[in-house]
């Protein structure tokens, strides 16, 4: 078994390597952290990567320092989780601070307006699949009360024009009562 501080290090490495050269979003990134931890190191079994991701899913922010963080906790606690997020985020902060420095340059280059306006749009497109799939599995989970709050939580947003914030944490409140209701019946 390896050391924390060798843990530490081979976790700052591997994930700084994961976030410079993954492209494609958090979700891409999610998946080589599991071909990472998962299967070349065996740090981490199939299903408690699974819940991880659930837990990075669920909790507001990138997904990609989400899943950082669990898997840091997970195999070095606080400061494991203190090395991923830093090794995370390291390499899109230096890309997004260049391309600051020089956003006007680009802004006013046709060619570059054009591309960021089609990224605009590639964009638009990978929100929607996330959407429809992350929907899609409710509706598979066959649970009336999940596909009902769903439908509940898209009328308020986008028919009635209710605040997502509040939309967000009514369902959260929702959640907790649901959870809470659930342990009383099978403590009972």
């Amino acid at each position: 078994m390896k050391t924390k501080r060798e843990i530490l290090k081979t976790l700052f490495w591997s994930t700084l390597y994961l976030s410079a050269f993954t492209f494609g979003g958090g979700y891409v990134i999610v998946t080589l952290m599991k071909k990472k931890f998962v299967d070349e190191y065996k740090w981490i079994r199939e299903d408690e990567m699974l819940d991880l991701v659930a837990i990075a899913q669920s909790s507001p922010g990138a997904i990609a320092v989400n899943g950082a963080i669990v898997i840091g906790y997970k195999l070095a606690g606080f400061l494991g989780a203190a090395t991923a997020i830093l090794a995370t985020i390291l390499p899109p902060f230096a890309v997004i601070s260049l391309v600051s420095v020089f956003y006007n340059a680009f802004r006013e280059n046709l060619i570059i307006s054009l591309m960021l306006e089609g990224m605009q749009a590639g964009v638009g497109a990978v929100i929607a699949v996330v959407v429809y799939e992350m929907g899609s599995g409710i509706i598979r989970g066959k649970s009336t009360s999940s596909n009902m709050i769903m439908a509940g939580a898209f009328l308020a947003s986008c028919v009635f024009g209710v605040n997502v914030v509040l939309v967000v944490l009514v369902c959260g409140l929702i959640g907790v009562v649901r959870t809470l209701a659930k342990g009383r019946e099978e403590r009972a």
